[in-house]
């Protein structure tokens, strides 16, 4: 796979994020032998923000001590809506970008083949092949965040709609005229699970004097409010913390649970920093509910398990999908002209 040219025996996995970006070099056995990180500038527009990615490979393929010609296939892990056919990210609003043809990009600058990929099926991806979702049949990936990402690899293949990433389980409604979401309709799973719905939550505890570690700790800054920072407030005692992060990891468990009677998945991978920050808490409250949930034949048929990769999981799955692009349902691109 790759370029066919014998010469060119690296892969370059890159991470776009709203915060941050990152890239990483793998070797043949895909062994990571560089990475480079920096901040993500919002509203910088396209052309700057493709120079700062196209910047950012470089420094990984200096620290990694690779030429540029020495790279067989890039892969990038983008949020937002792709044309995956195309290799262009349709948009992304936190950046100003609209209609950005980054394959090309990559492709123009590199001489080797690109590919795109949602950031959530990188990841998920980057488990099923390095992490902990290696050698399932049927991977569902859950990566509770900012949002609530969802992925599933199958037979070793991404599902994915023609031209579109799918498995949008944020927005699975799982409270009937619950909060209003950022998308506008009222209890999709992301109004009540999300990291922005926890925080909100533990904001108000705060005010109400349930919660005053975190209220000594942040006051009344959403932002400040992370996984470490929630972690911090449930060690110190603030139990109304761990309660309203007990009711949401049972609530993505609900969500989970109609994707098991969809899918079957033989292992399901929770990923993101709350799974990770919690992983005893979460894995407990999501078990607890998708087995109360699930039809009573399904129960007992999958592992639950906490993402291994951390960081590493999209750059890893994005840099493999770019040495088998046949994974996303994807030609390999003949951006170098080969013998």
């Amino acid at each position: 796979m790759g370029s066919g040219n014998g010469k060119r025996k690296y892969w370059v996995g890159f991470d776009l994020g709203g915060t941050k970006m990152m890239a990483g070099i793998y070797d043949s056995e895909f062994k990571r032998i560089g990475v480079a990180r920096k901040k993500t500038k919002g509203r910088e527009g396209a052309a700057v923000g493709v120079g700062r990615i196209l910047d950012l490979v470089d420094e990984a393929l200096k620290e990694a001590k690779v030429s540029s010609g020495e790279v067989a296939g890039i892969g990038c892990g983008v949020p937002g809506p792709l044309d995956l056919k195309k290799g262009v990210v349709l948009q992304m609003p936190n950046l100003g970008w609209d209609n950005v043809p980054l394959r090309k990009r990559l492709e123009d600058k590199y001489q080797c083949p690109a590919v795109l990929a949602n950031d959530v099926d990188a990841g998920a991806y980057g488990e099923f092949r390095f992490g902990a979702g290696r050698g399932a049949r049927c991977l569902l990936g859950v990566f509770p965040g900012t949002g609530i990402g969802g992925a599933c690899i199958y037979e070793g293949r991404i599902l994915r709609g023609a031209n579109r990433s799918c498995m949008e389980i944020g927005h699975i409604r799982v409270v009937a005229d619950g909060p209003l979401c950022g998308c506008g309709r009222r209890g999709c799973l992301e109004s009540v699970a999300s990291r922005l719905a926890i925080a909100t939550q533990v904001l108000a505890a705060a005010y109400r004097g349930e919660a005053p570690h975190l209220a000594e700790r942040v006051g009344a800054d959403l932002s400040e409010i992370r996984s470490g920072v929630l972690k911090d407030a449930i060690e110190q005692g603030d139990k109304a913390v761990e309660r309203i992060l007990r009711t949401a990891a049972a609530q993505l468990g609900s969500g989970i649970a109609s994707l098991v009677n969809i899918l079957a998945p033989d292992i399901i991978v929770l990923g993101g920093g709350l799974a990770e920050a919690f992983p005893d808490l979460y894995r407990k409250e999501c078990e607890r509910a998708i087995e109360e949930e699930v039809m009573a034949s399904f129960r007992g048929s999958y592992r639950l398990a906490i993402a291994e990769l951390g960081d590493d999981a999209v750059i890893a799955g994005a840099a493999a999908l770019a040495a088998n692009p046949a994974a996303m349902g994807l030609a390999l691109s003949s951006a170098v002209n080969t013998p």
